[in-house]
């Protein structure tokens, strides 16, 4: 599977969005599937971001991950460095926050953590 499926180009994401290098290396060594969570592919996230961007138009929100049994995503926020948010997607608006981490490799423990426990 090519890295180039789960990044999108620099033409198509927002302006305020670098890939944290952290998630290149995930990438790089095809760490997409850690069950629970998943790694979006590229043409997922554009759909997504646009439904997160109609339903929390207060927050500019880029997803990146997705957890197969329920509604929540880890995503980027404008203005939040690298910072991880849980948004528990479809929640009413102000109470779409479900966890926060301060990096992606404080996410990806909990993701592994997660997955440990996942039957």
């Amino acid at each position: 599977m090519s890295n180039d499926l789960f990044i999108v180009p620099r033409n198509k994401r927002p302006d305020w969005l670098e890939y944290p290098q952290p998630f290149y290396r995930l990438v790089d060594q095809k760490l997409f599937n850690i069950k629970p969570w998943h790694i979006m592919k590229a043409e997922s996230v554009l759909i997504r971001a646009q439904g997160l961007a109609k339903r929390y138009p207060e927050r500019e929100l880029f997803p990146f991950a997705y957890r197969q049994d329920n509604d929540e995503v880890a995503c980027w926020a404008k203005g939040a460095g690298e910072r991880v948010f849980i948004i528990h997607d479809f929640a009413s608006s102000g109470w779409e926050n479900e966890a926060e981490f301060e990096d992606l490799w404080s996410w990806f423990r909990s993701a592994i953590d997660e997955t440990i426990k996942w039957d």
